[in-house]
């Protein structure tokens, strides 16, 4: 019978390497699996020397990166479905989680959602996973073939779900998450949007003005051929630039655009932008307090879901969408391998606010750090729709003095000259 050697985390997060007796490496699995351990390597001792498996199905070749290994790649991979899909994969995952914790098997499940598939698309895609399960393979395993719907934060979770016995409970819990991350982000939408469409209309009501409107007043003022004054000069070379050089304006703004986003690509350059993108006024504030209940949410979940706290770090900095954030919780996850709390590192970052790290110490005291966590979420929701309200209060009066200056002077320098001619005559 063949020998395995494999390395594994336990329910508790520890890491446990040894060898197992199995005729294949889906056996092997499927022993751990057993034993509350979530496999994260696994390779055939023939002849004193290792041979790695690639996969639950025993083939073997090229080396399968280990679900630790895939996150460092969540950057460059997909991160899960975005809109109506998101929506689609929430309702999917709660009636998943619905059906397996009434007690039935994970197949005939899949079976009941394939049947009640929305679109020819949703279908092929249960009908796969389906398939996988069928022949053996973990749903954990079977969702990460899929990366356009199933993040790796999805994928991890319900592995640690199978490692745990309660994939159900993981899968409420998810589309629980999943329900709470989206209204998070249509509150941060919904936020910058009026701004974005004040700013918009004003561009426009200026351009339109700049290149339409006033060309046609100032030439027939040009006509009159009398002394033109001073602001109105000034109106019709800002009108003339706006015409002849308007391609100049266009050709800057996509070259700092280009530019900014291949500055954003490197490592450096993004973690500069996101620092300055917090010292922004009001919408620094906005994405900071995004941030952390992300953070805070996320880190929950999977702590919750039976995910070990140095491993629920590492999955969690790759989706707080900030990258001083990201750097902040690779601190904490770094002293946490050292031994210490997670509060600790927590509020030495600077990042976090005070009372972030005070509750989690609690939280972590009383035994009750998840739901510690999910009510500092909880409260950071809150404060965006404050923030949002001042931010809207805000930019609101300012765009409308911006634009009662530009019209202001406009017209002033249209009729200032109209007046002198009926003084003159």
């Amino acid at each position: 019978m063949p020998i395995y050697e494999y390395k594994a985390y336990g329910s508790g997060g520890g890491v446990k390497v040894g060898v197992v007796d199995a005729d294949t490496p889906r056996e092997a699995r499927s022993r751990l699996r057993r034993e509350n351990l979530l496999v994260s390597e696994l390779s055939e001792l023939k002849g004193g020397t290792r041979q790695r498996v690639a996969g639950p199905d025993g083939a073997r070749g090229k080396p399968k990166t280990s679900w630790l290994g895939q996150l460092k790649k969540l950057r460059s991979s997909p991160q899960g479905p975005s809109g109506k899909d998101a929506d689609t994969v929430t309702a999917v995952t709660r009636q998943l989680g619905t059906l397996l914790g009434a007690g039935i098997p994970l197949a005939e499940a899949l079976r009941a959602v394939i049947e009640q598939a929305e679109s020819r698309r949703y279908e092929t895609l249960f009908r796969e996973l389906r398939e996988r399960i069928t022949q053996g393979a973990s749903l954990g395993d079977a969702l990460a073939e899929h990366p356009a719907y199933f993040s790796e934060l999805y994928v991890n979770m319900v592995r640690a779900g199978e490692a745990t016995g309660k994939v159900d409970q993981v899968l409420r819990r998810l589309a629980e998450f999943m329900q709470a991350q989206r209204a998070l982000q249509r509150k941060v939408i919904s936020a910058l949007t009026y701004p974005a469409m004040m700013i918009g209309l004003g561009v426009v009501v200026v351009g339109v003005l700049m290149t339409v409107v006033v060309p046609k007043i100032t030439g027939m003022l040009e006509d009159m051929r009398q002394t033109i004054p001073l602001p109105t000069r000034i109106l019709i070379e800002i009108s003339n630039g706006f015409k002849d050089y308007w391609w100049v304006g266009c050709l800057g703004i996509a070259a700092i655009s280009f530019t900014i986003e291949r500055i954003y690509r490197t490592p450096k350059g993004r973690l500069a932008i996101d620092r300055f993108k917090l010292k922004v006024p009001l919408v620094g504030d906005l994405i900071r307090k995004a941030s952390v209940a992300r953070f805070t949410r996320t880190l929950s979940t999977l702590l919750g879901s039976g995910v070990a706290a140095v491993q629920s770090l590492e999955v969690t900095r790759n989706v707080v969408g900030n990258a001083v954030i990201a750097e902040a919780t690779d601190h904490v996850r770094t002293r946490i391998l050292e031994g210490t709390d997670i509060a600790t590192p927590l509020k030495a970052t600077g990042v976090f606010p005070p009372v972030v790290g005070y509750m989690v110490a609690v939280g972590e005291k009383s035994g009750e750090l998840e739901q510690m966590l999910d009510r500092i979420a909880d409260a950071y929701d809150e404060e965006i729709e404050v923030v949002a309200a001042r931010l809207t209060s805000v930019l609101e009066p300012i765009m409308i003095v911006f634009l009662a200056v530009v019209v202001g002077f406009i017209v002033y320098s249209i009729i200032l000259p109209i007046l002198q001619l009926s003084n003159v005559g």
